[in-house]
């Protein structure tokens, strides 16, 4: 039935064994390695993958500089077969910046584990292609344009799949001329791959209560801007990372400079959720970022080519969540397996899917269905995910309970001490102390951030950005970001907060329009890039991000 109360036809349904939503470097690894056991077993699996975006890797935003453990593991012979990661890490550098000068931090002082050296530059949306193309070749059924956007319970609240969400549904909530049913996809398991915050994880976190045994999940945005620079200013294989200046001492976050491929450069800024003061804005503290002496030269001479942001899951180890339900598991950031000190999820998302696909493949071959998988929590505790989790668990808190100088240093302190006492450490796992929504100040007790006007050739403008992550949807739909009470968005998030929405947005999707002098507040959902920033941050947990119509959203081009 719609949202309005119009009856609706039955959904067709499709059977198969294991469906997966989100074809990420997590979902389609969790399909790959599904296929290759069925393949060794000479046996059939049947595999579903459900995208989305309007292709494979449409949605992929990353820096990224790849740590190929997974892709070693998934497929030895990657090389051979044409993956796109040709860049090797030859210079490894990272600064403290000022307002107007930097201090590189020597790297033997960094932790053995920061060193990028063995690693790959790349794209990570075109790595995601690729993998794609190896599920398709292996005979997954992969669907783009297909928005997972409900899951299937049976009578005793057991996971029995997914269901896709309706095409052609008008801004009234009634069916268009171009109305098509969604279907359901019935599952013997379901793996949840969205990525960070997605829809369908954030509601079974919450209906299994998932999370009651482990810290708050924290966040950061991520904001990137791929550039293609004067053949001078390029240098391959450079990987560059700053903490400090733009962002003041008690504002957590950094940022990336990687060189690679023809001419290009990955530029992004990190800017950890949990900040205080209503008036930051993570996309001015980004374009201002650029303009520093040790950077901007880099861009002299050079265009942009994209422009894209998205969430970063950052509570680590403590906050991973339980990552198996009656019917399916959690894989990848919809897990929160990212290195926040490494800037890295990639490779831990390959090794989920992995370990997931190794859980189901033994459970659908015995005969089971809908039950819980439990061999797949007990691989990643016991595998290379956590070894590599467990040595940088303490550094977001650190950072966080003591800003960027001395967390840092503790921070480091306490990497080398995991290091050199593997397992051990210096026995102790610090805690988060609130979810990132909490930590806003009232308007009233912060201070005014002033930021400059962009110049149009280094800095620019969030609309003009937008343009350049090519983000569509189609436009008569129902908005799918959900203000629950638009009183208390007013009352609160207006009136207390002075409208941070309209700031921590990188796309513009919101803001506070005065009308004979009554505040209105306007959401511009085409605009959106599904960042999911809005869901975490907004002080109320007013608004709900639900997937739109598939298709809609960036389509992010060598992001």
């Amino acid at each position: 039935m719609a949202a309005d109360g119009v009856e609706m036809e039955p959904r067709e349904a499709m059977e198969c064994d294991v469906v997966v939503v989100g074809a990420g470097p997590a979902g389609l690894a969790t399909a790959i390695r599904l296929k290759q056991r069925a393949a060794e077993a000479g046996s059939e699996i049947a595999v579903v993958v459900l995208e989305k975006g309007s292709e494979v890797g449409a949605h992929i935003l990353s820096g990224a500089v790849i740590d190929p453990i997974g892709l070693n593991k998934l497929i030895p012979d990657w090389k051979a077969k044409g993956a796109p990661l040709d860049t090797k890490v030859t210079d490894d550098r990272f600064y403290y910046l000022g307002p107007s000068g930097a201090v590189r931090i020597p790297n033997f002082v960094m932790p053995p584990l920061m060193n990028n050296h063995g690693n790959y530059i790349a794209s990570l949306g075109n790595v995601v292609r690729w993998l794609g193309e190896q599920a398709v070749e292996l005979g997954v059924e992969v669907y783009p344009e297909f928005a997972a956007s409900e899951v299937l319970y049976d009578e005793k609240g057991t996971v029995v799949g997914v269901a896709t969400g309706d095409k052609g549904i008008g801004k009234d909530g009634k069916p268009t001329d171009n109305f098509q049913r969604g279907i359901e996809l019935r599952a013997k398991y379901t793996v949840i791959a969205e990525g960070a915050r997605g829809s369908l994880a954030k509601g079974l976190i919450g209906k299994f209560g998932l999370d009651k045994n482990s810290q708050p999940q924290k966040y950061g945005i991520g904001l990137k801007e791929l550039w293609e620079v004067a053949p001078e200013q390029h240098k391959p294989g450079l990987v560059q990372h700053t903490l400090g200046w733009p962002l003041s001492n008690s504002t957590g976050g950094g940022s990336f400079l990687y060189h690679y491929g023809a001419n290009l450069v990955s530029v992004g800024f990190v800017v950890h959720l949990n900040y205080a003061n209503p008036y930051l804005s993570p996309y001015h503290e980004f374009q201002r970022f650029k303009t520093h002496p040790l950077i901007r030269d880099t861009f002299a001479g050079g265009r942009r080519i994209s422009y894209g942001a998205r969430a970063i899951t950052e509570g680590g180890w403590q906050s991973i969540p339980e990552l198996v339900f009656p019917g399916g598991v959690l894989v990848g950031c919809a897990a929160g397996f990212v290195n926040v000190p490494r800037i890295k999820g990639s490779h831990n998302a390959i090794l989920s899917g992995i370990h997931a696909a190794d859980a189901a493949f033994a459970a659908v071959t015995a005969g089971r269905a809908h039950d819980r998988l439990d061999a797949y929590p007990l691989a990643v505790q016991d595998g290379p995910i956590a070894r590599d989790l467990r040595k940088v668990r303490n550094a977001k808190p650190l950072l966080s309970k003591f800003g960027t100088a001395l967390g840092t240093a503790l921070s480091g302190a306490d990497m080398w001490a995991n290091t050199l006492l593997p397992g051990i450490g210096l026995g102790y796992t610090l805690k988060h102390r609130k979810a990132d929504y909490a930590s806003l100040k009232a308007a009233g007790s912060a201070r005014k951030i002033d930021y400059p006007k962009p110049d149009g050739t280094l800095t620019f403008d969030r609309l003009t950005n937008v343009s350049f992550s090519a983000t569509n949807h189609e436009e008569n739909q129902p908005v799918h970001l959900k203000v629950a009470d638009m009183e208390l968005q007013k009352r609160s998030e207006h009136d207390v907060f002075a409208g941070p929405s309209s700031r921590y947005c990188p796309a513009a999707v919101y803001e506070w329009v005065e009308e004979g002098g009554n505040p209105r507040f306007v959401i511009n959902a085409q605009n959106c890039v599904h960042c999911k920033t809005c869901d975490i941050k907004d002080p109320n947990q007013n608004i709900n991000w639900v997937v739109p119509e598939g298709g809609g959203g960036p389509n992010y081009s060598g992001m």
